[in-house]
């Protein structure tokens, strides 16, 4: 018998007041050490979508699940929620307001009535998993954006969640920052957290995770992330491209310099080295301009 997913929206559906149905019916898991790329144009119901997940927001038909026990919305079901799924969002001004890092990194693990010496250790364990302990006692608002990104998601890290769920972490980010927080996330990975990343960055979502959930409006489409990122039809209706490395995959099946089997390049570096390996200097080489 397969396991329960680790988080799970049955027949959810949710509407704000005077608005039409933002979710209806919806079906959505998340499963323990899958990373998760979710995907959709603007106003498809990710913002809900994870704020359901978080308890954040609750649905008004359907219900949230933790391995396979309904959750309960009174303060214990949600502190068990809450130590179980953290939600990061997009913008860190949202989430950070102490004085300091440290102090903020602190806020969730307080709030649980933990007593001191565990507090302090998962303040400077979430620190470290985000590079960030030279700036524990650093006034937050002198922080830099990258700063920023990643003190608030050392703050929902201290609560040593199963599952962390991050709106759109990359944007704002310069390449060097970005590489940095992807590596960030790999080691919180390694380390057993489940990750689900919202993103409208297809080429990222190719490369990072291990499943794409795509939300559509008749719904939500959940499979591996190369093939539900090849499917042009739901990417249509999810208002996104398709990624490079599906374009420069099918490219190479039509020159006979990948098999039908293979699998295709996620990044342009495992491009330079498939064509490296291949002895094709021509393959990854942008052609000449007219």
């Amino acid at each position: 018998m397969n396991e329960p997913a680790l988080v799970a929206l049955r027949g959810a559906s949710f509407a704000y007041e005077d608005g039409p149905a933002v979710l209806s019916g919806l079906d959505f898991e998340v499963r323990e050490g899958r990373a998760l790329a979710l995907l959709g144009r603007n106003g498809s119901g990710k913002t809900t979508l994870m704020r359901l997940l978080s308890g954040g927001l609750r649905p008004q038909a359907g219900g949230l699940a933790v391995e396979g026990e309904p959750v309960r919305y009174d303060r214990a079901g949600l502190t068990r929620l809450r130590t179980t799924v953290q939600l990061v969002v997009q913008d860190p001004d949202d989430q950070l307001f102490a004085a300091s890092v440290a102090q903020d990194v602190s806020f969730g693990p307080l709030n649980l009535g933990l007593p001191d010496a565990e507090v302090r250790s998962r303040v400077a364990g979430a620190l470290a998993a985000l590079d960030i302990t030279a700036l524990a006692d650093r006034p937050t608002h002198l922080l830099s954006y990258g700063q920023r990104k990643r003190a608030a998601i050392a703050g929902a890290v201290a609560m040593r969640p199963r599952v962390l769920i991050l709106d759109e972490p990359t944007a704002g980010l310069d390449p060097d920052g970005q590489e940095r927080l992807l590596a960030t996330l790999d080691g919180l990975r390694e380390a057993g957290t489940t990750v689900v990343m919202a993103t409208h960055d297809v080429d990222l979502a190719l490369r990072w995770s291990d499943d794409a959930a795509l939300l559509t409006p008749d719904g939500v489409h959940t499979g591996p992330a190369p093939s539900m990122l090849s499917r042009t039809d739901l990417l249509r209706q999810a208002g996104l491209r398709l990624p490079w490395g599906v374009a420069a995959a099918r490219l190479l099946r039509a020159q006979g310099a990948l098999a039908a089997t293979a699998e295709g390049p996620r990044t342009a570096e495992e491009l330079a080295a498939m064509a490296t390996a291949s002895g094709r200097p021509d393959v990854g080489t942008a052609p000449a301009g007219p």
